[in-house]
């Protein structure tokens, strides 16, 4: 809802989940049954997404805002959080969600590449994002930047540029989006043509390895990797990267890379200890990993430390 343009990747309807508008009415009840299920509300936000919430009709949005607010602040939820276009920010917008108890501002920047936003009708320029993320900066909001990855017309090189551009930024959040090609788009009709060619999985895989680490090197929390698992988009997808565990691909890819660097070459038997709850990763999506290095001949038992964070590793030769 509220979005001026239809961009070359987007049927916002499929992934939604709806295409009917939730009611003022709809928003208290919701909000009810959270606060009374959810015991610890200190970090739990209030969310609007599925469209650009600053470019809905000004009436309706104001009444979302109105039946949310009485659930924020002591004793209930932390904030509101919203979606919606860098072009479509300004300071009247910034000051009436202030006065709403919104907290967290996320833009869909996808591209800092203004040929790449072009080419796949976004409507608005790199130098829209950088504004808008200012502006959003010096309201107090938290600033969230979403991006993806694969589009038309994009590289690798151009996805780097625009993680870069993104720390430049410092958002203290980002969601990547690799680019899922759905049926009854634009950008399907692309694919169909032969015009546009997605990112194989597992290029698309590595090179948001490589984001993740990059924004987390940086201090910027990734809260999102993938698209959400939907039935609707399932229905849809045609091509493209789209998985329903596809983060935990990403993260054993990081791992798998960090073991390389500590065998150097060497086979034998391993034991890999890694940060608690990383178990799992480390091993690879379905232990991948652990397939990978066997069949080079290095044989790994994994353990945690509870020293250890984030990616970090120890590697040592097993003692029989």
């Amino acid at each position: 809802m509220g979005c001026p343009h239809t961009c070359s990747f987007c049927d916002q309807r499929s992934i939604s989940g709806s295409q009917r508008a939730p009611l003022p009415e709809q928003v208290r009840e919701i909000c009810s049954m959270a606060a009374r299920d959810i015991k610890d509300k200190s970090e739990t936000e209030i969310a609007f997404f599925g469209g650009s919430f600053t470019a809905i009709e000004r009436g309706y949005m104001l009444s979302l805002l109105e039946a949310a607010k009485p659930f924020v602040g002591e004793g209930g939820f932390k904030g509101i959080r919203i979606s919606t276009r860098p072009d479509c920010i300004d300071e009247e917008i910034l000051s009436v969600l202030k006065g709403y108890g919104v907290t967290a501002v996320e833009l869909g920047a996808q591209s800092m590449s203004d040929e790449v936003l072009a080419l796949n009708e976004r409507g608005h320029s790199s130098e829209d994002t950088r504004k808008a993320s200012a502006l959003i900066k010096s309201f107090g909001f938290e600033l969230g930047l979403q991006m993806m990855t694969g589009l038309y017309g994009s590289t690798a090189e151009l996805d780097n540029f625009t993680a870069d551009e993104i720390i430049k930024l410092s958002p203290k959040t980002v969601r990547i989006y690799p680019t899922a090609v759905l049926e009854g788009t634009r950008l399907g009709e692309l694919f169909k043509s032969g015009e546009y060619k997605p990112m194989e999985a597992e290029e698309s895989a590595k090179l948001c390895a490589g984001l993740l680490k990059k924004f987390l090197d940086n201090g910027i929390k990734v809260i999102r990797l993938g698209l959400h698992a939907s039935e609707l988009v399932e229905g849809k997808l045609i091509a493209g990267t789209y998985h329903p565990a596809f983060r935990e691909l990403c993260e054993g890819l990081i791992f798998r890379k960090e073991i390389e660097k500590a065998l150097c070459g060497r086979s034998g038997k391993f034991l890999l200890q890694v940060p608690v709850g990383a178990q799992s990763k480390a091993a690879g999506h379905k232990k991948s990993n652990i397939e990978y290095f066997a069949a080079k001949g290095a044989h790994i038992k994994i353990k945690t430390l509870p020293e250890l964070c984030g990616y970090n590793i120890k590697l040592s030769e097993e003692v029989d």
